[in-house]
């Protein structure tokens, strides 16, 4: 095979005179996560929704039995493997989360300025009595508190408290059904997260192989450290879902610690004023890309879809603002749970992503990024020399118009530290890791390809180039950018090599 590529060892950058490549046509890079439910479970759905473009299935265990929960986690994977597409599984474990009794099979509307008695219980609710599954609800609630009811459809003032109820004002009037939440301020919260149910389920979906485990109600990177899983990719990718005025307080150690980040904007947006919440999305994600982290923009993206067939204008406009902040996935969650066309949410959410992803300003944003201290440059350690690498690997691929990235990785740390740059050409996550595949799922930008197991470097780049002419990833003449590591034993991307595809 002839090759005109050169080696460039880490700590300098491509010295070539050739330019490459022809423009590869803008496809969606900023990932959809959908989260699977009644409406959606059946194979027929799930197969409609993988055509449509979801590329992370979300479980939630905070609804049904874990044997169900189960069972949908194995029809997904049946039908992902027939499809032959890569859909990683993100299990989301319910956490420490206060939940009203059930309001049994018809739903309740609670009118403003009306009066509600709270008391300990799990039983039944009314619209005079909302019986709260928490026993800490007397001692950690006191008046004056505002509560959020079912992310926030009802919002109560606590005016009174006495024996063994709370009296609440509706001060925002709405309908609820189910068994809704009840936002406790997290600061007085006494139960710990992950909870002893959590563990449980976390147990048997890590014996089942799962990808993904997103921890709820995070407020330091203490929690995370109690899961207790094996590093990804041996373990699952572990999320923290920031949703708690303490997590944003201890938002740097979180990102050092976990895995991936969740905005989960329902229960943050309890915690804190509605005012601060566009600002606190941007600063969470901006602090997660420039870790390395993929982070992902939750809660009532799309919600109206859960029973139209078209969104409002608004919720357009807030998945293309969550593109242009930088977001890595945006996250469905009732629309394709409970909606009546779970697959039409996804295509919705498709063209609003892909549009946005267009005019993404890419020069702005890697020339930031590139601005910012990653690592401590005087370390020398792996992830300073993988930054310095694909920080080299987006000024070749801007610079000479490379419309293709190799990024070949055993772990994904290569291929996510990548995808931060937000380069304009895409990226091929190429790895013997199954699992570090379905982990890159997540990760901006990127197409996950399972190859053989590692061999030599020249082995290696031989592979990646054969994946990219025989999966029409490039074309014959075209030259792409490699990112691989010098052996079978180096712990970061230190080689980058401009090949021609032959």
């Amino acid at each position: 095979m002839h090759r005109s590529g050169r080696i460039v060892q880490a700590g300098s950058y491509p010295q070539v005179s050739t330019a490459g490549g022809s423009v590869v046509g803008m496809q969606r890079r900023t990932k959809i996560v959908a989260t699977i439910g009644p409406a959606s479970e059946d194979e027929s759905t799930l197969r409609d929704m993988m055509a449509a473009g979801m590329d992370v299935a979300r479980i939630g265990l905070a609804h049904g039995s874990l044997d169900e929960a189960i069972e949908r986690y194995r029809r997904i994977r049946r039908v992902a493997e027939q499809e032959s597409r890569p859909v990683g599984i993100l299990v989301d474990l319910p956490g420490p989360k206060v939940r009203a009794a059930s309001f049994g099979e018809d739903p309740v509307r609670f009118h403003p300025d009306s009066t509600v008695e709270l008391v300990v219980g799990s039983e039944r609710s009314t619209d005079t009595v909302l019986e709260v599954d928490y026993e800490g609800l007397m001692d950690d609630v006191l008046v004056g508190d505002t509560l959020d009811v079912g992310d926030g459809r009802v919002v109560l003032d606590v005016i009174d408290k006495g024996g063994d109820r709370l009296k609440v004002r509706v001060i925002h009037g709405g309908v609820l059904s189910g068994c809704p939440g009840v936002h406790i301020p997290s600061d007085r919260l006494r139960m710990s997260t992950p909870t002893p149910s959590d563990f449980a389920a976390l147990d048997a979906f890590i014996e089942l192989g799962v990808d993904m485990v997103a921890v709820s109600f995070v407020r330091s990177a203490h929690d995370i450290r109690r899961v207790g899983t094996e590093p990804h990719p041996r373990g699952p990718l572990v999320i923290a879902k920031i949703e708690t005025r303490a997590a944003v307080q201890n938002l740097a150690g979180i990102i050092d610690t976990a895995g991936a980040i969740m905005v989960a904007r329902g229960d943050l947006g309890s915690e804190c004023s509605i005012e601060e919440l566009p600002h606190l999305q941007k600063q969470i994600i901006q602090q997660c890309i420039a870790g390395g982290r993929p982070v992902i923009t939750a809660t009532q993206m799309l919600e109206s879809m859960v029973s139209r067939p078209s969104p409002t204008r608004a919720e357009a406009s807030d998945v293309a603002n969550a593109v242009f902040d930088g977001s890595s996935a945006l996250m469905l969650s009732g629309e394709t749970a409970i909606g009546t066309d779970p697959a039409n949410v996804v295509r919705t959410m498709d063209r609003i992503a892909q549009r946005a992803d267009e005019e993404f300003d890419y020069e702005l944003w890697a020339e930031r990024l590139a601005e910012l201290r990653m690592t401590d440059d005087s370390s020398h350690d792996a992830a300073s020399i993988t930054d310095a690498m694909t920080m080299a690997a987006w000024r070749a691929a801007d610079g000479l118009g490379i419309s293709t990235i190799l990024a070949i990785s055993g772990t994904g740390f290569t291929v996510r530290s990548m995808a931060r740059f937000r380069p304009h050409a895409r990226i091929i996550g190429l790895s013997h890791n199954s699992r570090t595949v379905q982990q890159l799922t997540l990760s901006w930008g990127t197409t996950p390809v399972l190859v053989k197991d590692r061999g030599s470097n020249e082995e290696m780049v031989r592979q990646a180039v054969a994946v990219a002419r025989d999966r029409d990833f490039a074309r014959s003449g075209e030259i792409v950018g490699i990112l691989a590591g010098a052996d079978n034993r180096s712990r970061s991307a230190n080689v980058l090599r401009l090949e021609r595809v032959p």
